[in-house]
């Protein structure tokens, strides 16, 4: 039913990208390139994430450098990058009096699909989002989440390659956040349409996305593949000293940990594989300095995106 996205080439590549709209640079010389099975876009109200979003569908030209999606270039093959992407945009893009499944077909005829495959494709794709039996009521009936499920099954009907979901947990309570969310992984695991996810929740990236673009101000402010950072699932601890102590910074270094001094007293640590949090407070005991307190987690893109935000000349 669906093309597959096995092309050799990457999703997504962003070859200096720049987009201006008046005088106003939106974007800035964006440089990456991601190959996931979902990429989540980051960043503040106002960093540029739906300008991309919206530049890869040819909305806006670029005014410097380009971009590929699946290798295909911007500028010479909008026409097939488009034909390959379902869109779910942030604002509400339905017909309010017309049933569901008249605008979902709609949709698909619009993308390319004869009449009649077309309204199979739209019962298919409304039964998968769990509007099977609201089919036939006019869209302007529905709640915000079933209106939002609306827009998901209008960008997979017919079979995208790439699916890109501008904030779909807009507005949606939690219930139905988890709804949406387990969707949209099972849209990855299926593995039959790649997917970037613009979101300002990090918990919806973080759950979806193997790989991350955080975006300040049009620049990139970092990038990190999240499948990688699991795989080397690296401890941090942060301690809290009740005086500051080089002995001590010293006999954790030698215990092998990498060390960062946020501030006098304050030590953020990235523990090496098997020492435990115990022969922490051994060293501090040997070293004579007391603990008033031991964090210990794994490092979130929480953490990233905090970090990406404190950085105030953005860039890679």
């Amino acid at each position: 039913m669906n093309r597959s996205t096995d092309t050799g080439a990457p999703v997504l590549e962003l070859d200096g990208l720049s987009v201006k709209l008046g005088r106003r640079t939106i974007l800035d010389s964006l440089e990456a390139s991601f190959s996931g099975r979902a990429i989540g876009l980051l960043g503040p109200n106002g960093a540029g994430k739906t300008t991309l979003l919206r530049t890869l569908l040819g909305f806006y030209p670029p005014s410097a450098g380009g971009a590929r999606v699946f290798g295909r270039h911007l500028s010479s093959d909008g026409k097939l990058i488009r034909a390959d992407i379902g869109y779910m945009p942030e604002s509400d893009s339905y017909i309010a009096n017309i049933t569901a499944v008249h605008f979902v077909r709609l949709m698909a005829e619009l993308s390319g699909l004869p009449s009649e495959a077309a309204l199979e494709r739209a019962h298919e794709a409304l039964f998968y989002v769990g509007l099977g039996e609201a089919r036939y009521r006019k869209v302007g009936t529905f709640s915000t989440g079933m209106k939002q499920m609306v827009k998901l099954a209008q960008a997979l009907v017919h079979g995208p390659r790439l699916l890109m979901l501008d904030e779909p947990t807009n507005g949606l309570d939690p219930p139905a956040r988890k709804r949406m969310i387990d969707l949209v992984c099972d849209i990855r695991d299926r593995g039959t349409s790649r997917i970037i996810l613009s979101s300002h929740l990090l918990g919806d990236v973080e759950t979806v996305c193997d790989e991350v673009l955080i975006l300040k101000g049009g620049l990139i402010a970092d990038s990190c593949d999240l499948a990688a950072e699991r795989r080397a699932n690296k401890s941090f601890v942060e301690v809290d000293l009740e005086e500051a102590n080089d002995d001590f910074e010293r006999a954790i270094v030698q215990l092998g940990c990498e060390v960062a001094s946020l501030k006098p007293g304050h030590l953020k640590l990235v523990m090496p594989p098997g020492l435990t949090v115990r022969e922490l407070w051994t060293a501090a005991d040997e070293v004579g300095v007391g603990i008033r307190r031991l964090d210990s987690k794994r490092d979130s893109l929480q953490d990233i995106f905090l970090r990406a935000m404190e950085d105030n000349h953005g860039g890679v």
